[in-house]
C-alpha cells in the first residue's frame, strides 16, 4: 500500500510517499504526477515514510526527473536507509538530488 500525500505552494509541489513503491502501487504515482506537474517549477519528493522502492517506483522516479529537467527542479528528501542503498546500488545518487 502506498499513501501519496500532495500538497502545493505556487509553483512547488511536494509529494510525500508513505508505504511500498512497487509494481502494484508504481501506477497511482505515476497517474497522480502526471495530473499535478503542469506549471511546476519545483517538485520535491519526501520520503521518510517510504518503506521500499522497487524497480518500477524508480522507473517513476526517473520519468519525473526526466519531465522535472525540462521544466525546473526536483529533488529528494528525507531518504532512509532503506532507500538510500536502493538509491547507492542502482546509481540513483548520481542522476538525482538527494538531500
Amino acid at each position: 500500500m502506498l499513501n501519496i500525500n500532495k500538497s502545493t505552494d505556487g509553483s512547488k509541489l511536494t509529494v510525500a510517499l508513505e508505504g511500498r513503491l512497487d509494481t502494484n502501487t508504481s501506477p497511482d504515482l505515476e497517474t497522480s504526477l502526471q495530473e499535478s506537474m503542469d506549471g511546476i517549477t519545483e517538485l520535491v519528493l519526501d520520503l521518510e515514510k517510504l518503506d521500499y522502492i522497487s524497480s518500477a517506483g524508480l522507473r517513476v522516479l526517473l520519468a519525473a526527473h526526466k519531465i522535472m529537467s525540462k521544466q525546473g527542479t526536483m529533488k529528494v528528501i528525507h531518504v532512509n536507509t532503506t532507500v538510500m542503498e536502493i538509491f547507492e546500488i542502482t546509481g540513483f545518487l548520481d542522476i538525482l538530488t538527494v538531500e
